[in-house]
């Protein structure tokens, strides 16, 4: 592995790492503002590395780096019916059972003077702010990591080419036979057949001037089938040449995808020139798709997950559309450094632009509304609201907190099941990783 490789692993993780602990900020900020006792503030999980303490929160890393915590003091209220100091001790069910004992430890958590300062007890628009603040956080890192690529590298999605030549074809292959390399039977392409090279730039079609590969496109299909003279800049010598058009299967790019075309064929590639810039307006408006695609992708990861699994262990081709583990996201940070044939800007343009789609993809995974995630804290929140407008709807005693404690066997299960998930997500990255530069 070389330096740049390690050195991208290594700014990716940072990457990962810094986007973790703002996620964190974005719930002990409202936390504190709200007047609610932090108590710790943590970045990764298992045994603490470092930690200091200013005021009542102990802030620190500890030393597996796969997310973080805010522990904020009463995050479930005295079991219904207690008086909120003693928690009735009468049901022996295995459910019933892991609820007390949340609560117990909650409990725990309070001391002298914090009464008031419990997550349990804060109006239910106060935690959704809360707990929706970590996501938000993300989300906003992801829009301004992006907004800056878009902004000045330019959008990927808007490629602008220059009429010069960075691939001339050999043979003519119809669009429907899907494959690159030559049959014996196949014709030359007429590039090829003229003499056309890679890095010569068209001036000129059928006397008309050409400075955009638009032009070049459009002059080529307005052309037909047949001879079309041209002029060509090759190490600063103008040549004449006059290839011979041939009709061709192409891809049509205003049709359904797999639907082809017959259309005038030269043969020949643009060069890449630079990506079209956007402005404010233009980069919220790609926010929209960007945050749908995600939220798309994420939809899907229950069926991604068998494809991981048959990577992992049927040595299946890995599909790079698989989700990775934050051990696959810092190796194809490495390939994205140290990849050849990618200029620094473009490396550095790539790098930011999937630590920004690893920020949302955090974010909307975290609005799943399910315990521990942040999403079935604030479903807590909102089902509160629901029912507190309601008893004053029909003029009924103000309800008690809703007591998320009673779904911690659901929550316990759906965290088995993310550590199932990221454990083979690790070892299928150790195996077969995703491979996105071939």
């Amino acid at each position: 592995m070389d330096l740049l490789a390690v050195v991208g692993i290594l700014l990716f993780a940072v990457g990962l790492i810094v986007s973790i602990a703002l996620h964190e900020i974005g719930h002990l900020v409202p936390a504190k503002l709200f007047g609610v006792k932090v108590s710790q503030y943590m970045i990764g999980f298992g045994r603490t590395v470092w930690s200091r303490k200013r005021g009542e929160t102990e802030y620190g890393v500890k030393a597996i780096p796969l997310g973080g915590y805010v522990r904020m003091i009463g995050m479930f209220p005295p079991e219904p019916g207690g008086d909120g100091t003693q928690l009735r001790q009468s049901s022996t069910g295995l459910f019933q059972t892991m609820a007390r004992d949340a609560r117990t430890a909650s409990r725990e958590e309070i001391g002298p003077g914090d009464e008031d300062r419990v997550f349990y007890r804060k109006a239910w628009w106060k935690k959704l702010i809360i707990m929706l603040g970590g996501p938000a956080m993300n989300v906003v890192l992801a829009i301004v990591l992006a907004g800056g690529v878009l902004m000045t590298f330019g959008n990927p999605d808007k490629p602008v080419f220059a009429p010069v030549v960075s691939v001339v074809n050999e043979c003519v292959i119809p669009a429907s036979e899907n494959r690159t390399v030559c049959n014996d039977d196949d014709t030359v392409a007429p590039a090829a057949a003229a003499g056309i090279l890679p890095g010569d730039r068209v001036l000129e079609i059928e006397d008309q001037q050409m400075n955009s590969w638009t032009e070049v496109s459009d002059a080529i299909q307005a052309a037909g089938p047949g001879p079309m003279p041209m002029i060509v800049e090759r190490d600063g010598e103008q040549l004449n040449l006059t290839p011979n058009l041939e009709l061709a299967e192409r891809p049509d790019p205003d049709g359904p995808e797999g639907a082809t075309i017959e259309t005038s064929f030269l043969g020949i590639a643009p060069t890449l020139d630079h990506f079209e810039r956007e402005d404010v307006g233009g980069t919220l408006a790609w926010t929209g798709g960007f945050i749908s695609n995600t939220a798309e992708a994420m939809s899907r990861i229950p069926q991604r997950m068998v494809d991981v699994w048959d990577a992992a262990f049927g040595g299946g081709e890995r599909n790079p559309e698989t989700p990775v583990s934050i051990v696959g996201a810092g190796r194809i940070g490495g390939e994205i450094a140290s990849a050849d044939g990618l200029t620094a800007a473009q490396r550095v343009a790539t790098f930011i632009m999937m630590l920004a789609s690893f920020n949302m993809a955090i974010a909307i995974f975290n609005l799943v509304p399910l315990l521990p995630l942040d999403g079935g804290h604030a479903a807590g929140a909102i089902w509160e609201a629901i029912k507190r407008a309601f008893a004053k709807v029909f003029r009924r005693p103000e309800p008690q907190p809703v007591d998320v404690a009673k779904a911690l066997p659901l929550a316990y299960g759906v965290a088995v099941v993310l550590i199932g998930m990221s454990a083979l997500l690790i070892y299928a990255d150790l195996v077969n990783p995703v491979r996105l530069l071939g």
